[in-house]
This record gives structure tokens, sequence and C-alpha cells, in this order.
């Protein structure tokens, strides 16, 4: 963000440069022009120089224009690759939570750094969706022990929460898919409850 803003009075500058520039030259061209009266080659070389100046000036504010965009873009990219990053370690710390089979203090206090970790990148559907996905865990909290049936509360408040990662992160190249955002939001629904007809064999 530095970088756009300096860029961006160094284009500013650059501009009221070239304008003071142009006028001054166009004057000090204009007056040679006129000086040399009916003389074709100073007129020539006065017209290369002028050409030449007003060539070198749309350059540079082109290639200035080019820089911000790619500073704009990569700034871009490392948001996003902040969002996933935040994203992925919040799922991988409920993926703990529900292996180890239980919550204790510090998975807690864990989930309330990621909070504000999400406070500061996610989109706003994904912030509302989360607090929903909290009260959730909340409630289930006040039981230590995970029993399957708070597993797949847990693992359904989880998938609604996904959904709204998944518009925020990749929304806009759903629309190029098969399916609507509408259809995979239900599929992602649909996959969840699958797992939910799964019992695992008891250990003999």
């Amino acid at each position: 963000m530095k970088s756009l803003r300096s860029l961006n009075r160094s284009n500013a500058l650059l501009l009221l440069l070239a304008v003071v520039v142009f006028i001054f030259g166009y004057g000090f061209f204009r007056f040679v022009f006129v000086r040399s009266g009916n003389d074709p080659l100073s007129q020539e070389i006065v017209l290369i120089f002028l050409g030449s100046f007003v060539t070198v000036l749309i350059t540079a504010v082109l290639l200035n224009k080019q820089t911000e965009v790619e500073l704009k873009k990569e700034e871009n990219l490392n948001f996003l690759d902040l969002k996933k990053q935040i994203y992925m370690d919040l799922i991988d710390h409920l993926e703990d939570v529900v292996l180890s089979g239980e919550m204790s203090a510090d998975d807690i206090i864990k989930l309330q750094f990621l909070n504000q970790k999400l406070a500061l990148v996610a989109d706003p559907d994904v912030l509302v969706e989360f607090e929903k996905f909290i009260r959730t865990f909340a409630q289930i909290a006040q039981d230590p022990d995970l029993d399957k049936r708070e597993t797949n509360q847990l693992m359904s408040a989880l998938s609604r929460l996904t959904i709204k990662i998944r518009t925020d992160l990749i929304g806009p190249l759903d629309q190029n898919e098969t399916l609507t955002s509408a259809q995979i939001a239900e599929q992602i629904t649909a996959n969840n409850q699958s797992f939910e007809l799964i019992t695992p064999r008891d250990k003999s």
C-alpha cells in the first residue's frame, strides 16, 4: 500500500513537471521555429526535438501506470494468500479439536486469536457466518467430550462456513463452472451430510 501511495505521488510530480517543462519547451521551440524563418533544416530539427520530447513524456507516463498496475496486482495476490492461510489455519485447528475428541481452554483461546485474524481479512459474509459457527461451537464446548452427534453438528456448521469462505476466495471463478453458486453450496452440504451416515467400527 505504501508503494502505491508513493507511486501515485511520483506520478503527480511527474505530471506536474511534464506540464511545466512542456509549456517552457513549447515556448522555446516556438521561438526557435519562428527565428529559423524559412530554413527547412532548422524547422525539421525543432520538430524532431519536440516530437522526441512528447514521445519520452508519453513513455514515462505509460511506464509509471504499468508499474502501478503491477504493484496493485501483487498486493492483491499477497492479500489473497494471507486470507487463504488464515482460513486454512482455522480449518486445521478445528480438525485437531475434532480428532482429539475434546475441547480444552487452549483450543478456545486459539480460536479467539483466529477470530481476530479473520476480522482483518475476511469478507463480511464470512464474519457473519463465523459468528453463527462460534455460537454452535460454544454450545458444544460446554461438554468437554465430543460425541458423534456433537461432531456432526459442528461439521454442519463448519460446512456452512466453508461455503462462505469458498465464495470469498474463488466466488467469481464459479461463474465459469457448470454448477451455479447455489448448486455448489448444496453439493458441499450434501457431501458433509453423507459422512453422518458412516458409522466407524469399534476396534476389537
